[in-house]
């Protein structure tokens, strides 16, 4: 599932476009969001139908070698550790992603040169060579070598990411979060469970699936009273000389603080620092942070600020 920092920083991009566009329909706007979170979801499972792929791809080359004038005994004879992977038989058989893969088009037969390039750059890790030639044949060493593949091959190519990204521009952002969904994802595989591994869905629970939407509408519903709770913490400084972007954060931030009672306080806090720091100025992180530990001080004074269930911890 899509991690709530993925859900911020999409609400922020979508907010961010909205507010360069006075005439723009803020329900246009909301409705991108939702599709690209979903997107990312889509994502995930591409990368999840490549494992299965590759190693089809090997057995059809292992089998054309048979096929050979003079065939060697190695060609008769082939080491099918990595084509009879277990954890990618899970995958491959697995109901819930055959139902989704075909829900959603995905399949890689026709990227034959892409996925012949990906299997030469894992045959060129150690990991490789130490698992294929291991006379250890178990649940535990598959797994661990498919998580290897995950890291060491998915995670870092360069021309994946650039593939998929031709795919759906969204994609080149959303890499990361999907490679992360889907290697947790196959750490959590069990051999107990077999072909019946679960796989992650889009959201953790609704509430997840609520937070985007509500967190972009309450934003824009609340900006002008942001705004000026925003100014009057700044000292010595202009309202037009502060950074849109680290305007917008603080928005956000106010907004999660007075109307999400489930989020902690210092979650939000350090979710909206980090997010300066990546999304806007070297001075960002810094500044941000002043200004948000004098809101949330006063907030807490005027008992504006009300926090239930997991909103209690760590404030």
């Amino acid at each position: 599932m899509v991690s709530r920092r993925y859900l911020r920083i999409k609400t922020m991009q979508a907010l961010y476009a909205y507010n360069a566009n006075p005439k723009a329909e803020a329900r246009t706007y909301e409705m991108n969001l939702v599709k690209a979170v979903r997107d990312c979801y889509e994502l995930f499972l591409w990368l999840f139908a490549l494992l299965p792929e590759i190693a089809f791809y090997r057995m059809k080359k292992l089998e054309s070698m048979k096929e050979k004038h003079h065939p060697t005994e190695e060609d008769l004879n082939p080491n099918m550790k990595f084509v009879n992977n277990a954890v990618i038989r899970q995958m491959e058989n697995n109901a819930t992603l055959k139902h989704l893969w075909l829900k959603h088009h995905i399949q890689w037969e026709d990227d034959t040169d892409l996925i012949s390039r990906l299997f030469r750059e894992i045959e060129t890790l150690p990991e490789y060579e130490v698992y294929m030639s291991s006379r250890d044949s178990d649940y535990k060493t598959d797994k661990r070598f498919a998580l290897s593949v995950i890291e060491k091959v998915f995670a870092t190519n360069d021309l994946l990411h650039w593939f998929l990204g031709e795919k759906n521009t969204h994609w080149i952002d959303d890499y990361e979060e999907a490679m992360l969904m889907f290697y947790q994802n196959v750490k959590d595989f069990k051999e107990a469970d077999g072909d019946d591994s679960k796989i992650a869905t889009l959201f953790k629970s609704p509430e997840d699936e609520q937070f985007c939407r509500r967190l972009f509408r309450k934003t824009i519903e609340n900006a002008d009273e942001y705004t000026r709770m925003i100014e009057e913490k700044l000292q010595n400084w202009e309202l037009e000389r502060v950074i849109s972007m680290d305007m917008l954060l603080m928005q956000m931030a106010l907004c999660e603080l007075l109307e999400f009672p489930s989020v902690p306080i210092k979650v939000t806090l350090n979710e909206y620092i980090e997010l300066a720091k990546w999304y806007s100025s070297d001075k960002s992180k810094v500044f941000v942070n002043g200004i948000l530990d004098r809101l949330i001080a006063d907030l807490r004074d005027s008992g504006r600020i009300v926090k239930t269930g997991r909103g209690l911890y760590q404030n």
